[in-house]
This record gives C-alpha cells, structure tokens and sequence, in this order.
C-alpha cells in the first residue's frame, strides 16, 4: 500500500517537507540570480562613469581585486545555482535527500540548514579539501 503523503514512493520524505524545501530551493535561486543581475547593472555603471578618465595606479589595483573578489563570488553562486538544480531534479525524480556520491541519506538537519546540499557532511568536507 502507498503512503498518499508521499509524492513518490521512492522519497524518504513527505510531501509537505518536499513541497517546502521546493520553495525554499526556488527561493534561493531567484535571490541568487537577483544578487547577479545588480551586480552586473552596477558592473556597466562603473564603466560608464569611469570611461574617459585618468585613474591611478591605486584605483587600477583596487578595481581588480573587487573584480577578483566579484569573479570568486560569482564561481560560488554558479556552484550554488548549479546544486540547487540538481537539488529540484532529485525533488522530482525522487531522490532528494540522498547522496549523490554515496547514495547514503544526508540528515534532515542539514537539508534544513542547506536545502541545496547534494553529499553528507563528511562526503562534503572531502571534496572540499580535494579542491
């Protein structure tokens, strides 16, 4: 017999914390891709202003490390956009909620604080130190 709270029978959760997490997964997108679009509108608006005028060396230096720090930025929130794909595709096929190296089940406490996460915490920490 199946469970009518379950959107699928492969998922270990039901679909009220699914339907949650979704949102939440969805929500986070649109912030992240909202912090972009800003970042990029201000990004034209700073070479408009600054087109056509003698800057100093110290100027230069402190455009490239914001422009540095901007492109480390922005590497994250393409692995953050990246998980969170992939965090709604394991949604609908079933299978959030379970490593994608192990297959082991990440603990509802960290899909709560990182709806996004796709590893257990210790699957997580290893790749973070092979990087």
């Amino acid at each position: 017999m199946t469970n009518p709270n379950m959107t699928n029978p492969k998922s270990r959760f039901d679909e009220a914390f699914l339907d949650q997490q979704k949102r939440r997964l969805t929500e986070l997108r649109k912030q992240l891709l909202g912090v972009r679009q800003g970042q990029e509108s201000e990004q034209v608006s700073s070479n408009a202003a600054g087109a056509g005028q003698a800057s100093a060396y110290e100027d230069d230096a402190q455009k490239l490390t914001a422009l540095e720090l901007q492109g480390n930025l922005a590497a994250v929130d393409n692995v953050r956009l990246s998980n969170i794909a992939r965090a709604l595709q394991k949604i609908a096929d079933g299978t959030y909620g379970l490593s994608d190296r192990s297959g082991a089940p990440i603990p509802i406490e960290r899909l709560k604080a990182s709806p996004e996460a796709l590893y257990t915490l210790d699957e997580q920490k290893s790749r973070d130190v092979a990087r």
